[in-house]
């Protein structure tokens, strides 16, 4: 296994500067820096996201919330006003759902019916968003079609090829052993077009939730939090996401992200997919090395062949 032999003189701390480990209360990020704010002297990041737990000691970031829609839906036939009435755009000659190709048969308008949840006997009104008219169907089974699409789709939403996300590890792609390896997962919501017993549906994937497995037996989550990159000068602290190797190795990092879906067919409103979509990343493989520190009297200046310095001989493994 590869050796980091840092030289330092004997009137020096032996600082891991390669990897540039744990400087607390660090200066003002650069302007283009993925962390917003300034971290001060307790280590908070000042006006950004970042905030120290102090019962673990642990940096972390507020998790994405996925607002619940208040509202709940129902489809009703646009044909049947009432009990006992007929629309009149459902007489003959003013069907507004026509074949989808040449000799096929007209589908059948539905109007969107939207209401508060959790309200007993709501009052209905018609879900009818800009630029919207009503669905159209098309099928032999109107009346149970939307029921038959939602029993299917929970097994096709875990079938799109959803992106789990990228993972990136500080430092990287070399980690030192018995350090905090910052780990933080970079997912996006994603959109699918697809066909469902013949409709159209359209599906959002958003992420909310992240398992990490470390490759060394060790997982993390599910939890909401994604992680976030540190500035290089904080390289070496705890965060929600990172991980400690006690061993030495190449070790298969992967990411699973829970994505949240919707779903809406022919243009109907979106309707919450039970349960959640899991997908994994592909694995990525980080190395884990361990760390030699000495002291010596002289630098690489003054003794060029000293050991850890590039004039000198390999040290004996």
């Amino acid at each position: 296994m590869s050796k980091l032999l840092v030289r330092t003189s004997a009137c020096t701390l032996g600082l891991l500067v390669y990897f540039g480990l744990a400087l607390v209360g660090g200066p003002a990020l650069p302007s283009d820096s993925p962390i917003k704010g300034d971290w001060d002297e307790s280590g908070a990041n000042v006006g950004g996201d970042w905030n120290q737990d102090p019962g673990s000691n642990t940096w972390t970031q507020a998790p994405v919330d996925i607002p619940n829609d208040p509202n709940q839906y129902k489809a009703v036939l646009q044909c049947q006003t009432d009990e006992n009435n007929v629309s009149v755009k459902c007489l003959p000659g003013q069907q507004q759902c026509p074949p989808r190709e040449e000799g096929g048969k007209a589908g059948i308008p539905v109007i969107w019916k939207v209401a508060p949840r959790g309200i007993p006997d709501p009052v209905w009104t018609d879900w009818t968003p800009t630029g919207s008219g009503p669905s159209c169907l098309y099928d032999e089974r109107v009346e149970d079609l939307l029921p038959r699409i939602a029993a299917l789709i929970q097994s096709e939403f875990q079938k799109l090829p959803v992106a789990a996300g990228t993972v990136t590890a500080q430092p990287s792609p070399h980690t030192l052993r018995g350090a905090e390896t910052n780990f933080y997962a970079d997912s996006a919501e994603q959109q699918f077009d697809i066909t469902i017993l013949g409709q159209k549906v359209h599906v959002v994937a958003t992420p909310v939730q992240y398992t990490w497995n470390y490759g060394d037996g060790t997982t993390l989550g599910p939890q909401a939090s994604a992680g976030g990159p540190l500035p290089q000068d904080r390289w070496g602290e705890k965060t929600r996401t990172s991980h400690v190797y006690t061993q030495t190795g190449d070790f298969q990092v992967v990411l699973t992200t829970h994505f949240q879906g919707t779903y809406s067919v022919n243009n109907g409103p979106p309707l919450p997919i039970p349960g959640q979509g899991q997908f994994s990343s592909q694995p990525q493989t980080i190395s884990v090395w361990r760390s030699i520190t000495r002291n010596y009297a002289d630098d690489c200046i003054r003794n060029p062949q000293g050991q850890g310095c590039p004039g000198a001989a390999a040290p004996a493994p």
